[in-house]
């Protein structure tokens, strides 16, 4: 663990900016946090570490009784639609903006990321992060501190609707677990950051990901419509 410390990079050790919370109606151009790809995972109870989920990275905004799911550029996912319908109804919430992944699941509950492409699926959200709840602004908390926020507001999975399963300190195990389960890899988040500007996250690949061969043609591969 001391050499992994170490051989932080310098901007793993620089600390994040922290802005003050705002109230009221939650922003719409909230810029996400783009993990970093590192080699190897590690162990460190200064962080906590997640399954990747392959998926479409998207931002949910809930206000004013709509609800919309952007992409990492900032596009609107439209064909994502009756997903954008299903999770107001499963969090009763006034306005939100939610972190996580748009997946398609299989009969076994298991991402198929080809299956958001060629579709009709059944769709999911498998959510990580709560960055605004109810006319609170939660992006200055630690991470810890937003975590617990999600969790009150959803103890249980819904229907659509879910939390991401979070291991703490231990990176080595969870990404062993991954491999064995065919995930996409792991991400890992330091407990004490805030979501802003200058917090990093780490992305560690699974090199034995079943559905990585091939991953690039998918996109170069002519639409129909």
């Amino acid at each position: 663990m001391g050499n992994d410390r170490t051989r932080r990079s310098r901007s793993e050790s620089r600390a994040p900016k922290r802005t003050a919370p705002h109230r009221g109606v939650p922003p719409f151009d909230v810029a996400p946090i783009i993990p970093v790809l590192r080699s190897h995972p590690f162990n460190d109870p200064d962080w906590l570490f997640e399954p990747k989920y392959d998926g479409f990275r998207g931002l949910v905004y809930i206000a004013a009784g709509t609800c919309l799911i952007r992409s990492k550029k900032g596009t609107t996912f439209k064909r994502f639609a009756p997903l954008c319908e299903a999770i107001p109804r499963e969090l009763d919430v006034k306005n939100a903006i939610i972190d996580g992944e748009v997946l398609a699941l299989d009969k076994t509950g298991h991402p198929q990321f080809t299956d958001l492409l060629t579709g009709p699926t059944t769709l999911a959200y498998a959510a990580f992060d709560l960055l605004w709840l109810n006319g609170r602004d939660l992006r200055h908390l630690p991470l810890t501190k937003r975590k617990a926020e999600w969790a009150k507001l959803i103890p249980s999975p819904g229907v659509q609707v879910f939390k991401v399963f979070t291991v703490d300190e231990r990176g080595w195990d969870l990404f062993e677990a991954v491999q064995r389960t065919d995930f996409e890899g792991i991400v890992a988040k330091r407990k004490s950051d805030p979501y802003a500007p200058g917090a990093v996250w780490f992305k560690v690949k699974n090199p034995r990901y079943t559905q990585a061969p091939g991953r690039g043609d998918l996109f170069n591969r002519p639409r129909r419509g």
